[in-house]
C-alpha cells in the first residue's frame, strides 16, 4: 500500500490510500480520485518528505495497534463538514417527493403549471438540467457525501 498526500485545484490537502503507483494513476485518470472537501476530480500529488528509517540505531520495540484501534483519515473540521452535507442531503430528501429518472420532465410539468407545485428530487443528465436552466427552470444538484462513494 501507498500513502499518498494530495491537494486538489482549490488547494484543499487531503491523504489516500493506494494499493499501487499504477492504482493511482488509473484511478486519477477514471475520475475516481476526488477532493473530499469541494468533490473535485482534478487532484494531483503534493510534496511528500519520504520516510527513512536511520541506520546508526537498533529499531526501538514498537508495540502492534491494538486490534480495534482505529486512525482518523480526514481532519475535524472535514469531519464537520461531512456531517453537514449529510444532514443537508438527508433534509432535502425528506421534504421532497422522489422521482427519479422522471425529474425533467416532472420539474417542467411544475414550471409550466401542468402538475402542482412542491419539492421534487431525482436524477437528471447534464445536459437535461442545462437544458432546464436554459427554459429558466430553477434546479440544483445535491452535493454527493464523500462518504457514500467510499
Amino acid at each position: 500500500m501507498i500513502r499518498y498526500a494530495l491537494v486538489c485545484e482549490a488547494g484543499h490537502e487531503f491523504e489516500s490510500w493506494f494499493p499501487s503507483s499504477e492504482s493511482y494513476d488509473d484511478q486519477v485518470v477514471r475520475g475516481l480520485v476526488a477532493c473530499p472537501i469541494c468533490d473535485t476530480p482534478k487532484v494531483g500529488k503534493a510534496l511528500m518528505a519520504p520516510r527513512l528509517a536511520r541506520t546508526d540505531r537498533a529499531p526501538a520495540a514498537v508495540a502492534p495497534p491494538a486490534q480495534d484501534a482505529t486512525v482518523p483519515m480526514i481532519s475535524e473540521p472535514e469531519r464537520q463538514m461531512r456531517a453537514m452535507l449529510r444532514a443537508f442531503r438527508a433534509h432535502v430528501i425528506a421534504n421532497s417527493e422522489a422521482v427519479g429518472p422522471r425529474f425533467a420532465e416532472e420539474a417542467r410539468k411544475i414550471h409550466y403549471g401542468e402538475s402542482e407545485e412542491r419539492s421534487i428530487h431525482g436524477q437528471a443528465s447534464p445536459e437535461e438540467a442545462r437544458a432546464l436552466i436554459e427554459e429558466g427552470i430553477s434546479v440544483a444538484a445535491l452535493p454527493p457525501v464523500p462518504d457514500d462513494r467510499n
